[in-house]
């Protein structure tokens, strides 16, 4: 096997791991962070997915959040497209931000602008996307879910964002660092 082949196959065996990690902790940990919203749930996945974006781009962080989302669609949801589309909407909106930031200034720095900038941008989208499909998918008007974007929503995206930046600011080099070793990441992927 040459040695394209062997990186290639490296990298798609780290992106199937942080699939299986992000669903497992999706399943596992469910938490109800603002009680004015229970359809509002947090779970750890986006920390699994945020990790794939820095480890290997923007692009990466998309096709595991593409994946992980359609599994839980397909077994453990009960919110059917309309989850699948937010799930993928909020993890793009702070994952793909986070990782774009951190590949553009690949530095301590960088991570913590990208995932601060994340944080703000998943807020801000989830805004609009709950306004647009939360209606559809609880059967209520629009003026019901408006009432909740300040109470509910906003902070419920900015503790989720928060949290799972936190996490990822633990994890992220103690990970890369086992990796590495493994010879699963690349050399110059720490937060250091």
């Amino acid at each position: 096997m040459n040695q394209n082949t062997s990186e290639k196959t490296k990298r798609l065996v780290t992106v199937a791991m942080l699939c299986a990690v992000s669903y497992v902790a999706m399943v596992a940990i469910h938490l109800n962070l603002v009680p004015a919203a229970p359809f509002l749930t947090y779970d750890p996945k986006d920390v699994f997915i945020g990790i794939g974006g820095f480890l290997f781009g923007p692009a990466y962080a998309l096709i595991i959040s593409l994946i992980v989302a359609f599994l839980e669609m397909i077994t453990v949801s009960d919110t059917g497209i309309i989850g699948f589309l937010m799930q993928v909407i909020a993890t793009l909106a702070f994952a793909g931000t986070a990782s774009l930031i951190y590949r553009k200034m690949h530095v301590k720095r960088g991570a913590e602008l990208g995932l601060v900038a994340g944080v703000i941008c998943m807020t801000l989208v989830m805004v609009l996307w709950n306004y647009l499909l939360t209606p559809i998918y609880l059967g209520t008007d629009r003026a019901a879910v408006a009432s909740l974007l300040v109470p509910a929503i906003i902070p419920f995206n900015l503790i989720k964002g928060i949290i799972n930046s936190l996490i990822i600011f633990v994890l992220y080099k103690p990970l890369v660092n086992a990796l590495r070793r493994s010879g699963f990441a690349p050399a110059s992927h720490t937060l250091g």
